[in-house]
C-alpha cells in the first residue's frame, strides 16, 4: 500500500510542513488581488518566515513538485466552495497506480487507492496516519477511508478520485482563502518516543495525539507564550506568529 520511491521522494520533502490557517489570516489584509498565493510567493514566504499554509496551499505546492519531477498528479477534494472544503492530491506512479496524498490532514505518507492492484488491501494498517490506523476501501473513483483511533473511535472520510480542473481548483482555493474562521488552527507532525505524532493548536488550546492517547499542553494565557510554543513546534518566525495571532484576536472580537 506504500507509495513507490519516485512519489515518496517528492512527498518526503514536505515532512516538516505544517497545515495551518495562520498564514491566510496574516496574508489576507496584505494581498493585492488574489488571496490564494502562487507557488513563487509561497516559496518566498517559506524562505522568509518558515510558513506553509492551509490544505489548498499545500496541495498546490505538492502538485507543482510532482509535476516538476515528471510525475502525473492532479487535485481532488470534497465540499468545494464551502467552509468545509478539503483538497488532496492523487499521484500516479510509473506503473499507473494511483496514490492518495493528503498533506492537509497531515498524513505520514501516501497510500494506494487502486483496488485492482496486487498490492492493495482493505486490512487495517498502521504507519500512514499519526495516532490512528487506516483502512481504505476503493471502488472505482470512490474512496472510503476509515480512521481507527487508540480509544476505539472510528471516523470516516469520503472522496471522489475524479480530477478537479485547475480553474475549478483555483476558484475553490480563492474562496477558501477568503473564509477566515475566528479560531486559529495549526497541525504538525512531530516525533514522540517511537512514533510520529500529531500536534494540534486549535482555539487557543494545544494537544498531542499519540498511539498512547492524547496529551494536553498546559494552559497558556498570553500571546507571547503561544509564540514561543508555536515557534518551538514549527520554527515559524516569531514576528509572523505575533502578527497572525494578533489578527485572530481582532477577528474573534468582531
Amino acid at each position: 500500500m506504500r507509495a513507490t520511491q519516485e512519489i515518496l521522494s517528492v512527498w518526503n520533502g514536505f515532512n516538516k510542513f505544517p497545515m495551518e490557517t495562520l498564514t491566510k489570516a496574516w496574508y489576507y489584509p496584505r494581498a493585492n488581488g488574489n488571496k490564494q498565493r502562487d507557488i513563487t510567493l509561497m516559496k518566498e514566504h517559506y524562505e522568509a518566515y518558515g510558513i506553509t499554509g492551509n490544505c489548498f496551499d499545500l496541495a498546490l505546492w505538492l502538485l507543482h513538485e510532482f509535476k516538476s519531477n515528471g510525475i502525473h498528479a492532479y487535485p481532488i477534494g470534497h465540499h468545494l466552495n464551502t467552509e468545509k472544503a478539503h483538497v488532496a492530491i492523487i499521484a500516479v506512479n510509473e506503473e499507473g497506480n494511483r496514490y492518495f496524498c493528503d498533506l492537509g490532514d497531515q498524513w505520514l505518507q501516501p497510500i494506494l487507492i487502486d483496488s485492482n492492484s496486487e498490492n492493495f488491501t482493505e486490512d487495517i494498517l498502521s504507519g500512514f496516519f499519526p495516532a490512528a490506523d487506516i483502512q481504505v476501501k476503493s471502488h472505482g473513483n470512490h474512496i472510503d477511508i476509515s480512521y481507527h483511533r487508540p480509544n476505539g473511535k472510528i471516523s470516516r472520510q469520503l472522496f471522489e478520485a475524479n480530477e478537479i480542473g485547475m480553474e475549478s481548483f483555483l476558484e475553490a482555493a480563492e474562496i477558501s482563502q477568503s473564509i477566515i474562521k475566528p479560531k486559529p488552527l495549526l497541525e504538525c507532525r512531530i516525533p514522540f518516543k517511537n512514533e510520529i505524532a500529531h500536534w494540534e493548536f486549535y482555539d487557543w488550546k494545544a494537544f498531542l495525539s499519540t498511539t498512547e492517547g492524547i496529551i494536553y499542553e498546559p494552559s497558556i494565557d498570553s500571546i507571547e507564550e503561544w509564540i514561543e510554543l508555536l515557534n518551538e513546534k514549527t520554527g515559524y518566525n516569531k514576528q509572523f506568529l505575533f502578527e497572525a495571532l494578533e489578527a485572530y484576536k481582532q477577528i474573534s472580537q468582531k
